[in-house]
């Protein structure tokens, strides 16, 4: 009987169910309405190989309306794709929080995983910049996600109003990892989002987790980066200024100044082909990398270098060598 069900829903209800998916797709609510009352059973139609549910593509395009349909037809609200990805996983993948909303109501799971390196809704969120989101996804597990920097603070003066929360519960979904041991703060901050990281680091989320080599490519840098390590790469001041205050008091000098050459060989690849007339590589014999990246993007070294006294040498250093 069980073949028989999806071999129906593979052929008999195929075209049925393919205009559903267009419906959900498109944000047209009253065709997705006319089908599910026509054919009620609709609802757990998904499409051939990728396995995409009404419900995934409702989500992924943000039509809020449609995924409350799907959800009150009885659609599994956690059904995944082939990837392994969840409706609410897509959701905050494009950053549609209306729809997060609705699925975070209806209790979805926060803490599935794809299926093709390990990331989670947040990992997904903080990936691609969307901080209110994220701010959806934790909104269970803490008192008041507006006033959550006050909350901190009195947290760390040991405030007595405070002390009954269980922050262990938060820190350890904010610091979850994905293959390769990569968390949230790691993804937004290399990829420049400064408010994601602002929030995250208000959170909890740990300055100090570091990567490993477990053979994925998730991994962008290599193993032992922090993500400090992963905003030098990325180029964002602001991100960089963020993490490496939030990381101050407990980095040593070298695991600091390793990132901040980090974003300075990126400075340096600007623009590869040469600098003042002279090929790259010849100009590289001759100097150092803090006069190259002063050279191809002397403001944004600035506000990198100005971060912290202790490298204010090289910045003065580097002005000079620029001067001859």
């Amino acid at each position: 009987m069980r073949f028989l069900s999806l071999v129906g829903n593979s052929f008999g209800c195929s075209s049925s169910g393919e205009r559903l998916v267009s419906a959900a797709r498109d944000g047209d609510l009253q065709e997705a309405k006319a089908l599910l009352e026509y054919n009620p059973r609709l609802v757990r139609y998904s499409t051939f190989g990728v396995r995409n549910s009404p419900l995934h593509y409702s989500a992924a395009q943000g039509h809020y309306e449609v995924v409350s349909l799907l959800l009150e037809s009885g659609v599994d609200i956690n059904l995944r794709n082939y990837r392994g990805q969840t409706a609410l996983m897509q959701a905050c993948q494009y950053g549609h929080w209306e729809v997060v909303q609705i699925l975070m109501l209806l209790k979805a799971n926060i803490d599935s995983t794809d299926y093709l390196n390990g990331g989670t809704a947040l990992h997904l969120a903080a990936l691609n910049g969307h901080a209110r989101c994220i701010r959806l996804l934790l909104a269970d597990h803490i008192p008041s996600i507006s006033n959550v920097s006050n909350i901190l603070r009195k947290k760390l003066k040991n405030d007595e109003s405070v002390s009954a929360f269980d922050w262990r519960a938060l820190a350890e979904i904010v610091n979850g990892t994905a293959d390769g041991g990569v968390t949230a703060l790691h993804m937004a901050a290399l990829n420049g989002h400064a408010e994601t990281v602002h929030l995250l680091l208000d959170l909890g989320a740990s300055v100090s987790a570091t990567t490993v080599d477990d053979g994925t490519t998730f991994d962008l840098i290599g193993a032992g980066s922090t993500p400090l390590h992963y905003a030098a790469c990325g180029g964002n001041a602001q991100c960089c200024q963020r993490t490496f205050l939030a990381n101050k008091k407990e980095a040593s000098e070298d695991s600091v100044l390793h990132p901040i050459y980090v974003f300075l060989l990126r400075a340096l690849l600007i623009s590869p082909e040469n600098v003042d007339g002279e090929p790259t590589t010849h100009r590289l014999r001759a100097s150092t990398p803090v006069l190259f990246a002063w050279r191809e993007n002397a403001q944004l070294l600035q506000k990198v270098v100005a971060m912290s006294s202790a490298l204010i040498v090289l910045y003065i250093y580097a002005r000079q060598t620029a001067r001859r």
